[in-house]
C-alpha cells in the first residue's frame, strides 16, 4: 500500500463515530383513536376520488354483488386464497370470474381487455396520507391493481395506521420485507399533460376501498 494511501485511510478511520447514532424519528405520534384513523384515511382518499365503504367482515360479497353489477361490472379478476375463495364462493350469478393461475405472457390481451375489476386484500393504510399499502404476492400479483380498470381492496380496520413510521414498527418489517411493496392513494392520474390532472391514465380509473369490521 502507498504511503498516500495509508494516510487517507487513517485520516478516515481517525474521523469515524465511535458510537452508533440514533436512528432520527420521521414522523411523531399523532395519537389518533381507531374512528380518527378511519376518518381522517376516508377523506384523504375521497379527496382524489378514491370510494371507501365500511362494510361488516362478513359482508364485504354482498356489497359487491349489489354494487358492482348495478354499475354493469361483471368481469371479475380473482388471485388465489381466502378472498378469491371467499368471492368464488359467494357471487351471483352474473358475475364472469378469471383467476390469475398463469404467466402474463400467456394471457395479457385478455387481462387488459376482457377484465372489469379486481379484488384483492391489503396488508394496511395510513391515515395521515390516505394511503393503501400492498405487498403483491404469487396469490395476488402486482398487476391486479395496477391493470384492471377498478380495484377493489379489502382494508381490516385494525390494520390502518397513523403513518408511515407507525405502520413499520407495528408490524415489524425491519424483520422482514417483500421484494416489492406498494403504497396507492387514489386511483392513477397524472399532470403530465399540460398539468391538467387525468385519472386513469396508466392503471386503475377507479379504485375502491372496502374497510372491514
Amino acid at each position: 500500500m502507498s504511503d498516500a494511501r495509508a494516510n487517507i485511510l487513517t485520516r478516515l478511520r481517525a474521523n469515524r463515530p465511535q458510537t452508533v447514532p440514533t436512528p432520527p424519528v420521521y414522523a411523531k405520534p399523532l395519537g389518533w383513536d381507531r374512528a380518527r384513523r378511519i376518518d381522517e384515511f376516508s377523506t384523504r382518499m375521497q379527496a382524489v376520488r378514491g370510494e371507501v365503504h365500511r362494510v361488516g367482515d362478513g359482508d364485504w360479497v354482498g356489497w359487491i354483488n349489489r354494487e358492482l353489477l348495478a354499475r354493469g361490472l361483471r368481469r371479475a379478476l380473482l388471485g388465489h386464497g381466502a378472498i378469491a375463495d371467499a368471492f368464488a364462493a359467494g357471487a351471483a350469478d352474473g358475475f364472469e370470474i378469471t383467476r390469475y393461475d398463469r404467466p402474463i405472457e400467456d394471457w395479457k390481451n385478455a387481462l387488459f381487455h376482457d377484465v372489469d375489476f379486481a379484488i384483492t386484500g391489503a396488508r394496511a393504510a395510513l391515515a395521515e396520507s390516505g394511503s393503501l399499502v400492498l405487498w403483491p404476492s404469487a396469490q395476488e400479483p402486482r398487476l391486479m391493481s395496477l391493470v384492471p380498470p377498478l380495484h377493489v381492496a379489502l382494508l381490516d380496520a385494525d390494520q390502518l395506521f397513523e403513518n408511515f413510521a407507525e405502520l413499520i414498527d407495528k408490524q415489524g418489517w425491519s424483520g422482514g420485507m417483500p421484494t416489492n411493496a406498494l403504497l396507492i392513494s387514489g386511483p392513477s392520474k397524472t399532470a403530465d399533460i399540460e398539468q391538467t390532472l387525468a385519472y386513469g391514465i396508466h392503471g386503475p380509473k377507479e379504485l375502491i376501498t372496502l374497510i372491514l369490521g
